[in-house]
């Protein structure tokens, strides 16, 4: 049986929901909760009444929409589908820069066909950018217009701009090899976030590499990249929909000699 991809109009209106809620507790720090979930290594994983309250909007726009479709968010849980369609949703990715004022967070939105990252939005409510894709080609919008995103189709390994969110992560992972990684690239940068990624799509930065994410953290990104160009797995070469590493380059041979860094012994 023939499925249809939902319109990117409708990622678009999902973005706005989004977009609308998250800035009414951002711009009015009076108005938000802070609560802190318990997971094991994590001293402080925060959440806010707006991640809570913008993924509620977000699903039930889904369920009014596409009432067949699976629905998958990192504060409300999963509710099951009747069709090959999950919708994943992060409402505020980045909720430590949310909670500080640095507009690096985004609102993420991905759409699974058949287990397989299809579509996604990546919004950032503040400045107004969003990064999506329709299926096929990647898109960015802003204040100056809206353009094709392209990654960095001919850069090397020495002039490649290497992130990743924060060096605490890194440690987390056994035998991690950033450092050598670090040490053949142009630059390192850090605490890009979520918006990192969309910026490697857009051919700003060429190397993203993370190491500790949910389902829920990649699922929108994995569309955006690979439609502009680029490659996404995790550390050991496999498809990335389900979390854990990533690793996101801007071409091919690119992806290929990270990999083969990151997975040389010592």
């Amino acid at each position: 049986m023939q499925h249809t991809l939902p319109p990117p109009s409708f990622l678009h209106e999902l973005a706005e929901i989004a977009e609308r809620n998250t800035l009414q507790t951002y711009l009015h720090h009076e108005k938000m909760s802070i609560d802190t979930k318990i997971h094991e290594g994590l001293r402080f994983d925060p959440v806010t009444n707006a991640d809570r309250e913008t993924e509620l909007l977000i699903r039930n726009k889904i369920q009014e929409c596409y009432p067949d479709h699976a629905i998958m968010g990192e504060e409300w849980g999963k509710v099951a589908g009747n069709s090959p369609f999950e919708w994943i949703i992060d409402p505020i990715d980045g909720t430590r820069p949310f909670i500080c004022g640095l507009p690096i967070w985004g609102c993420l939105i991905g759409l699974y066909y058949n287990g397989k990252a299809t579509m996604g939005m990546m919004s950032q409510p503040y400045t107004g950018d969003r990064f999506w894709s329709d299926g096929q080609s990647s898109w960015f919008s802003g204040r100056f217009g809206e353009r094709r995103m392209e990654t960095r189709k001919n850069v090397t390994l020495d002039q490649a701009i290497l992130h990743t969110t924060s060096p605490e992560y890194v440690e987390t992972y056994p035998n991690n090899r950033f450092d050598i990684l670090k040490d053949n690239v142009l630059m390192t940068r850090y605490g890009g976030e979520c918006y990192a990624m969309a910026m490697l799509a857009a051919g700003n930065i060429d190397i993203c590499i993370e190491y500790t994410l949910e389902t829920y953290d990649i699922a929108a990104l994995i569309p955006i990249i690979e439609h502009a160009g680029g490659v996404v797995t995790t550390i050991d070469g496999k498809r990335p929909e389900q979390g854990g590493s990533a690793v996101a380059t801007a071409n091919p041979e690119l992806h290929q000699q990270v990999l083969k860094l990151l997975n040389t012994e010592r």
